[in-house]
């Protein structure tokens, strides 16, 4: 097994560990078959619940503790005109560096009550309730995604 594969399956294991409500999202269509059952949706890349329990998110530049964890919400804004699927898409994308650069990090998704926003105008939850791991094949399947149909990277300036 591959350092690759290993912590995947570590990934779904530390899932069902840490009581997940569902199992793991594979697909992009079971992301919005989730996001339609739980509407305020959202997504985080950390160590986990169990990790994240007893502590909430540092704004890194100014070492603040924050009240709540930061999370990247999946429901779709109402001028949002697109398929779902893109909202999701991007919105999966936009933190996967997280993950990137530290292995122990997963994306899992999780609903709360909103109690501030962040730094970066990211809402932050109290009261966290895990729902879902997302697996990688879900990840992959979003990249490509976004890849194909957004100028990925792009900014007013490019």
């Amino acid at each position: 097994m591959s350092d690759g594969e290993g912590a995947a399956v570590h990934g779904r294991e530390r899932g069902r560990d840490h009581g997940f409500a569902v199992e793991p999202v594979t697909s992009l269509r079971q992301l919005v078959q989730l996001l339609e059952r739980y509407p305020d949706l959202y997504v985080r890349y950390s160590r986990g619940p169990a990790a994240d329990a007893s502590k909430s998110s540092i704004d890194t530049e100014s070492g603040l503790e924050l009240p709540g964890l930061s999370v990247n919400p999946l429901s779709a804004e109402p001028w949002w005109c697109r398929p779902v699927e893109d909202w999701l898409a991007r919105q999966l994308c936009q933190y996967k560096h997280l993950a990137e650069r530290n292995p122990a990090r997963f994306a899992w998704t999780l609903t709360g009550r909103t109690v501030a926003r962040g730094p970066d105008c990211e809402p932050l939850l109290a009261e966290t309730i895990p729902i879902a791991l997302l697996s990688r094949e879900l990840l992959a399947e979003a990249e490509a995604r976004y890849e194909r149909n957004f100028r990925a990277g792009h900014g007013p300036e490019d």
